[in-house]
């Protein structure tokens, strides 16, 4: 499944990796308008900000930017509305304790296309302090370095 998913991203939270931990992952389909799906699919979805909050056994995801289509006139509706995420009750059951627990939040990772279906990939997260963020960013020069002398 990893093949088809590097294929088919559509969005990335490229700031997910340098602000969290993250822990666990899920895939969960979206619920979109007609022109809403038309604007993703031509790229036009941002995902910097978002996040995902649960609600009455439910799980909505906020903040998600998606431009309204060009040639969607009165069909197209706010880009940053909430929009419902569809999983399975006992994983949105796993998510909520996660709510509960402090330090933790659930964001969403990136969009992808699964048989022509947009999905979502959401992680458990865990935010990073300051020195967590210097710490990966001296590791990962680090390993850098390494890869470069043992090229030469």
């Amino acid at each position: 499944m990893s093949k088809k998913v590097a294929d088919n991203v559509l969005a990335r939270n490229k700031q997910a990796g340098h602000l969290y931990f993250i822990e666990d992952r899920y895939e969960a389909g979206i619920e979109l308008v007609g022109t809403e799906v038309k604007s993703i699919r031509a790229g036009q979805a941002n995902l910097k900000d978002a996040y995902c909050d649960i609600s009455n056994g439910e799980i909505f995801i906020f903040n998600m930017h998606v431009s309204p289509y060009e040639q969607g006139n009165r069909n197209n509706v706010d880009p940053t509305r909430k929009r419902k995420l569809l999983m399975h009750k006992q994983e949105i059951r796993r998510l909520e304790q996660v709510k509960t627990t402090e330090g933790y939040t659930i964001i969403p990772l990136k969009l992808y296309l699964v048989k022509g279906r947009v999905k979502v990939e959401i992680a458990k997260c865990k935010g990073k302090k300051l020195w967590d963020k210097r710490e990966t960013i001296k590791r990962r020069e680090e390993d850098k370095r390494i890869r470069e002398s043992l090229r030469y």
